[in-house]
């Protein structure tokens, strides 16, 4: 019998854990002037989820593009996550995934049924959330990389932020912690099989049910804005991307550790040390702006740094309908809980509690 094909032995990083360094993307973006045109509703100068620009009054077209190496040692169950990472950034904004594009850079000794099967987990996730797949491009490359440019659409005055957050907001999160830890274990074969499957079923869904309760929220209370802003976690980790939401909305968060969910084997994975790459470059630029207390064990500390694929939505809204969001998760079986709250700007910029 030929050897099993253990598709994250080939690749240097895992999923999200091979974007890369947040330091140097920031270095480099500020470089860049924001475009002039009136249309352009969301660029790259606040680290958005997508980019958004409006077509006519009553609609804007959301755009992201998302690819990574292996996170999954099948080649269907990458496909998967890797398209149902791609679509988050689209549901994240609030928008509606109609249409997308793969992106494949594949050995040239691969075997085609290896590459049949990750296209097909990507074309069942992405007929899943009704979103048509037009076509792709692909190269050769010694390193595995798959993902999807996606488009959407959304009405423009209904664009979902990473900014706009204010101080007496509830956090919420909607999906456990983890991912990151435990794709390194199993890269180095120390991970176990149910540690995987959570895993994998965690960066397998859609974050529609999530976006869906969030639109369910603004339609039953139209004449406010319970919605400040919406970010989902993926490769700068819990923390890098509250930073992001923090800094674009000008207030500090404080976040308890205590009410975050870790997906099984999670803490015990980093608690063994398997840390990732990715993991190491977001410590690296963010410790400057976060503060743990003291008791807080250093595998915690860990996992909020930690690369997240395919992670929850992080959402900031009024505290008075928190109850009420979280009903509505509840019932489309989505895991969400309230992890902290929104303060006015001081220092720490994110404090751990």
């Amino acid at each position: 019998m030929a050897p099993t094909i253990r598709l994250t032995e080939g690749s240097k990083a895992a999923g999200c854990a091979s974007k890369m360094s947040p330091s140097l993307l920031d270095s480099v973006l500020k470089q860049f002037p924001r475009p002039s045109d009136p249309n352009l509703l969301v660029g790259f100068e606040t680290s958005d989820d997508a980019g958004v620009y409006r077509l006519t009054d009553d609609l804007a077209l959301v755009q992201t593009v998302d690819f990574f190496t292996p996170i999954a040692d099948d080649p269907f169950v990458f496909g998967q996550i890797a398209a149902a990472n791609a679509l988050s950034d689209v549901y994240a904004m609030g928008g509606r995934p109609i249409s997308a594009l793969s992106i494949v850079a594949f050995p040239a000794a691969g075997a085609p049924e290896t590459l049949e099967r990750i296209l097909r987990g990507g074309f069942d996730k992405m007929s899943e959330a009704g979103c048509i797949i037009l076509g792709g491009h692909s190269v050769r490359d010694d390193d595995l990389k798959f993902g999807y440019a996606v488009g959407g659409l959304i009405h423009p005055q209904h664009i979902w932020r990473n900014v706009g957050a204010r101080p007496g907001d509830a956090l919420i999160f909607t999906k456990p912690l983890g991912t990151g830890v435990i794709s390194t274990a199993l890269k180095q074969g120390k991970a176990k099989d149910s540690w995987v499957s959570a895993a994998n079923a965690s960066m397998s869904r859609l974050n529609r049910d999530a976006a869906d309760a969030l639109h369910e929220l603004e339609n039953q209370n139209h004449d406010s804005s319970p919605i400040q802003a919406v970010t989902d976690v993926t490769g700068f980790g819990l923390l890098g991307h509250a930073r992001e939401m923090a800094i674009g909305s000008a207030v500090s968060m404080r976040i308890d550790h205590k009410s975050l969910e870790f997906l099984p084997g999670a803490i015990e994975a980093a608690r063994d040390g398997f840390v990732s790459g990715g993991l190491k470059n977001n410590r690296e630029f963010l410790e400057g702006c976060v503060e743990f207390s003291s008791t807080i064990p250093d595998e915690i500390h860990s996992l909020l740094y930690d690369p997240q694929t395919s992670g929850g939505l992080l959402i900031a809204l009024a505290p008075n309908l928190a109850d009420q969001l979280l009903a509505s998760l509840k019932h489309r079986g989505v895991s969400g809980r309230i992890v902290g709250s929104v303060l006015q700007r001081r220092s720490p910029l994110i404090q751990i509690v």
